[in-house]
């Protein structure tokens, strides 16, 4: 972002959604992030998050981040573009996103994704998420896994 903060906002956010394959969504989050602007902001914890959503995506979630932090205590649990986020300092690791109908992980590295394409198999794996049911029975090696990748790159 600093390379582009004299350009304008659409400018801004074609560059990330060209560049960088953000979504229109997350482009614009990140833009008016770096503008300052807090409005976009809609939960102050994870715990007013995890009351904004249904009780079988946020049991997934919550058990996702135990499994994740017993084996990396070290990460930061945040919420970041209004999603459940774990960062290390400056760098984020892993998030979930929450739809109607499934929930979205990522293991913020798509090098990552693509590395790992054979042992995804069964899943539906987009270009930077994984998809997996509300009620997912987690997978806790291949999470495990996917962070480990992750966290060395």
């Amino acid at each position: 972002m600093k390379n582009i903060k004299d350009q304008k906002y659409p400018e801004q956010v074609s560059h990330l959604r060209e560049n960088y394959g953000f979504s229109q969504a997350h482009a614009n989050a990140l833009v008016m992030f770096t503008l300052g602007s807090k409005s976009s902001q809609k939960f102050e914890s994870l715990a007013e998050y995890h009351k904004s959503i249904p009780a079988t995506q946020s049991k997934t979630i919550k058990t996702l981040f135990k499994i994740i932090k017993e084996k990396y205590p070290d990460l930061e649990s945040v919420v970041a573009w209004n999603q459940p986020m774990l960062k290390r300092d400056s760098k984020y690791i892993f998030g979930v996103s929450v739809t109607k109908n499934y929930l979205l992980i990522a293991p913020w590295n798509a090098e990552v994704l693509d590395s790992m394409r054979s042992e995804l198999d069964g899943y539906i794996v987009n270009k930077k998420t994984i998809q997996v049911p509300s009620d997912w029975e987690i997978d806790k090696k291949l999470i495990l896994k996917l962070v480990k990748a992750t966290l060395a790159k």
